[in-house]
């Protein structure tokens, strides 16, 4: 399982300019989902339900500062439930929050943090000074091509954690020269708002310059996958084993005027999604049905002939890699907190394969029509000859269970063996 941090789906393997020839290979021979969504935009939150097998709402996970371990007591983190079953478990980079790692338990762990620019000035984004051998992202494909040739009796769980293409956007040179900035096109809605999120407020002279060095960190990512990917071609594993690549959350590099996540808007919900396995059915063909990463849980369970797990919110994929035009769900869902973690309130956003629907506090919505409108630019609520489809909309939103944001104590009173990592 390889996560990648701050991805968007707007790349090569979507067929947006952004080279991802591992990706594209990966999807060649699996399923590409091409509407897959987070339930959370935001780091944290959104690793905590993936792994967890439960929605934001019941892990009360809301931002990158808090520590989902005492939140999710009752939950069994999905690595856990692997190696219960006789698995080797191995945790390469970042798969958790970095800072809570070390509250779940693997078989083994190897970090991949530091490597970064650490000396003057921190950058933004250019090229690095180092090699790409000494960089985070390629030290844990390495590690994984290690856990790979290495003998080994029981079944095997690799979790890969890539931090490209998170800020800083510091890859080698060669990735940089990819990109001229003056080639770059800034996406159509990129003037729609007047400030930007998560660069501090950069200036939009240089928004060519940072979408370049974005795709670069991208192309890099997806560069470490390719070796990882070559090295089970190398040791022709392919007929035992299963690739899931995803992100944790979606990222806007540029559009709507933002580079950054945390919003409801199509960038920051969406991820892409690859799923590889012996039995996928029509390989490299996609499919447009609705998923969500709180579905992975439960599909390599499936997949894997595993035990199930009581509890889970997401269900299984497995009819998707059978058949592309399956269905398993209706609608995605994904919402975000705004405020305070101690009285704030959420936004919920509804993902149909057509529309987007998105209630704020205070009841304000918004509607979206991808048929006519995929960069959400045209807000539809307003307007009568929709209300059917409003009411509809509103009907799906309201099957979550109910979201208590003021919920400030920890789960005490459901058992948990203790989660110590002895590696």
């Amino acid at each position: 399982m390889i996560v990648a941090d701050d991805l968007s789906y707007r790349i090569g393997l979507y067929g947006f300019p952004v080279q991802t020839p591992s990706l594209d290979a990966l999807a060649g021979q699996g399923r590409r989902f091409d509407r897959a969504y987070c339930q959370f935009p935001l780091c944290n939150p959104s690793r905590t339900s993936m792994l967890t097998g439960w929605r934001p709402e019941r892990t009360a996970v809301w931002g990158n500062l808090r520590n989902p371990a005492p939140w999710v007591r009752g939950a069994v983190p999905l690595q856990e439930h692997f190696e219960r079953n006789g698995y080797f478990t191995a945790r390469v980079g970042k798969i958790y929050h970095s800072r809570f790692e070390d509250s779940f338990r693997w078989s083994q762990v190897y970090d991949t943090y530091g490597g970064e620019e650490v000396s003057g000035k921190p950058k933004r984004w250019g090229p690095s000074r180092r090699s790409e051998e000494e960089l985070p992202d390629a030290r844990a494909a390495q590690r994984v091509i290690e856990l790979l040739s290495t003998p080994r009796e029981q079944p095997l769980f690799i979790a890969m954690g890539l931090i490209k293409p998170h800020t800083p956007w510091v890859v080698p040179g060669p990735y940089f020269q990819l990109y001229p900035p003056e080639s770059m096109e800034l996406p159509r809605s990129a003037s729609e708002l007047a400030t930007t999120g998560g660069l501090g407020g950069l200036s939009r002279e240089r928004w060519p310059e940072a979408l370049a060095a974005y795709r670069a960190a991208v192309t890099f990512a997806d560069a470490q996958v390719g070796r990882v990917l070559e090295a089970v071609d190398r040791l022709d594993r392919w007929d035992r084993t299963i690739v899931v690549f995803t992100g944790d959350n979606g990222f806007h590099a540029g559009e709507h005027g933002q580079f950054g996540k945390n919003t409801l808007y199509e960038e920051a919900a969406r991820v892409p999604l690859v799923i590889a396995a012996a039995g996928v059915r029509e390989p490299g063909t996609p499919t447009e049905r609705v998923v969500e990463l709180v579905d992975i849980y439960p599909t390599l369970v499936d997949l894997c002939g595993l035990p199930p797990v009581a509890g889970l919110d997401g269900v299984s994929l497995r009819p998707l890699l059978e058949d592309p035009a399956a269905s398993v769900k209706e609608a995605a869902f994904t919402m975000t907190k705004i405020g305070a973690t101690r009285h704030g309130a959420v936004g919920v956003s509804t993902r149909t394969e057509r529309y987007r629907y998105t209630v704020w506090p205070l009841g304000r919505e918004e509607l979206y029509d991808h048929e006519t409108d995929p960069d959400e630019m045209v807000n539809l609520a307003g307007r009568p000859e929709l209300q059917e489809i409003l009411e509809k909309l509103r009907g799906l939103s309201a099957t979550l269970p109910e979201i208590r944001t003021d919920r400030m104590r920890p789960r005490t009173n459901e058992a948990r063996e203790d989660q110590t990592d002895d590696s």
